[in-house]
């Protein structure tokens, strides 16, 4: 892998990881449109260590609120705002895990196809669209009731689906209860980070059984780069939806889809 392929990819990674439009559709289609060749286990643990960092250090003061009150209501001193919110990301993050377990070898063999994402990308994104123009609520991510936690982490586990955007599902969901704009991307970005954690310890499993040889300067480069885009895509995402909302990441669902159909239909 040379320089340039590696910096679009950790780009693309970066960017896509946390808007609503699909992380895994981009990273798909790039080797398809550019002829590359796949990017290999190492880059794709290199780009995950990225985002990972990026969202961690985003949400630092929340994640330290969310220890700290679980370490008090576990010393029995009172549960607080944080512990809560700290169980409804463990809580919704139960359903992507078991659904990754049970069909991970399905989706990585058979649906990773053109058509699929495209599909994806426009029943997903109309979804998206129509939660965000119907039901966008004032309700903050701490207001979340146990059965809305996992209504959310269910729409997660379908994010296993090319095309559909576990961003943009967990979105979704948290928009038609009634969750503000910022409140659903917030706890959407919440909780990827323990979907990120488990993928990239999994991938990383992988990688130590395969005799793969290790490029360091190109993928040191690789998670930097992931990481500062990442960060950057967070902060003005959030800025982002306040003001416009989700439908421009609509309507490039929708084209981006119709693209794929007309392409490999």
């Amino acid at each position: 892998m040379d320089l340039l392929q590696a910096a679009v990819l950790a780009l693309v990674q970066g960017v896509t990881e946390f808007l609503p439009i699909s992380s895994a559709a981009h990273l798909i289609l790039v080797p398809v449109f550019t002829g590359w060749e796949d990017q290999g286990l190492s880059f794709d643990v290199a780009v995950h260590i990225g985002t990972l960092a990026a969202v961690v250090w985003y949400f630092r003061r929340d994640l330290l609120k969310m220890v700290g009150d679980l370490l008090r209501q576990a010393t029995g001193r009172g549960p607080g705002p944080g512990a809560r919110l700290a169980w409804a990301v463990i809580l919704g993050t139960i359903p992507v895990g078991l659904a990754g377990l049970a069909f991970r070898d399905v989706v990585a063999t058979h649906l990773r196809d053109p058509i699929i994402l495209a599909f994806g990308l426009i029943f997903f994104g109309l979804l998206l669209g129509w939660s965000d123009w119907r039901h966008r609520g004032e309700r903050s991510e701490h207001s979340l009731t146990w059965g809305d936690v996992l209504l959310i982490g269910c729409a997660q586990a379908l994010a296993l689906i090319p095309g559909t955007s576990r961003s943009g599902a967990t979105m979704t969901a948290g928009l038609f209860l009634g969750l503000s704009r910022e409140a659903a991307a917030r706890f959407s970005f919440l909780l990827s980070i323990p979907v990120i954690f488990l993928a990239g310890c999994l991938e990383t499993r992988q990688l130590l059984g395969q005799p793969e040889p290790v490029q360091w300067a190109t993928l040191s480069a690789a998670t930097l780069l992931a990481g500062i885009s990442a960060y950057l895509c967070i902060h003005y995402f959030l800025k982002f939806i306040r003001i416009v909302g989700m439908q421009p990441f609509v309507v490039y669902r929708l084209l981006l889809g119709g693209l794929l159909l007309w392409l490999y239909w």
